[in-house]
């Protein structure tokens, strides 16, 4: 099984309008041959001491793959494709992880 964190830091107040176009695109990658879970995170307020925060401008993907080969047809499906241009001048930068069952 593969793991797929993504941090996303988003230019300042485009939070909104980066959700609204990722929302677009979840029940087709949903529908993708191998795609387990995927969808956009937020922090989540709580009181606990422990939790880091990544601040009000950043979105962390969540995503669990039943295989590698399932994310790289994933990454080149026709609906990422479109996706891309779409939010790219809402991104400021973005880092992946891949990872998987130990």
């Amino acid at each position: 099984m593969i793991h797929v964190i993504v941090s996303v830091e988003l230019a300042e107040g485009r939070r909104d309008d980066f959700l609204a176009e990722f929302h677009r695109i979840v029940p087709q990658v949903l529908d993708e041959p191998g795609c387990i879970a995927y969808g956009p995170t937020i922090d989540a307020a709580t009181e606990i001491e422990a939790q880091s925060t990544s601040g009000d401008d950043v979105v962390t993907i969540v995503e669990k793959w039943q295989s590698l080969a399932d994310l790289q047809n994933h990454m080149v499906a026709p609906h990422m494709l479109e996706y891309r241009p779409r939010v790219r001048d809402m991104i400021q930068a973005s880092r992946l992880q891949i990872l998987q069952d130990a």
